[in-house]
C-alpha cells in the first residue's frame, strides 16, 4: 500500500481550506484517510499552516511520501530541510 501525506479539500466554492492528511494513493483526493495530521489555510494573511510535527516525521519513518504542496508546507513550518 502506497500511503501519501497530502491535502483535503474541504472548503465552499471559492474560499478553500485543507486538511493535510495521511492516506492511500489510490483513495480519491477527499476520500477515505487513515489520519489528519493538520491544517492549512491559504486565504489568511499569512496564510495560516498548523501540522503537527511528531505525527508528520512519523508516518515519512514509516515510508509516506509528502506530496509537493505538502512537503513546501513542511518547508515552511520547519518539519523538514
Amino acid at each position: 500500500m502506497a500511503v501519501k501525506i497530502r491535502l483535503r479539500r474541504i472548503g465552499a466554492k471559492k474560499s478553500p481550506y485543507y486538511r493535510v492528511v495521511v492516506a492511500d494513493s489510490r483513495s480519491p483526493r477527499d476520500g477515505r484517510f487513515i489520519e489528519d495530521i493538520g491544517y492549512y489555510n491559504p486565504l489568511a494573511n499569512p496564510a495560516d499552516i498548523k501540522i503537527d510535527p511528531e505525527k508528520a516525521k512519523k508516518w515519512m519513518e514509516n515510508g509516506a511520501q509528502p506530496t509537493e504542496t505538502v512537503r513546501s508546507l513542511f518547508r515552511k513550518t520547519g518539519i523538514v530541510q
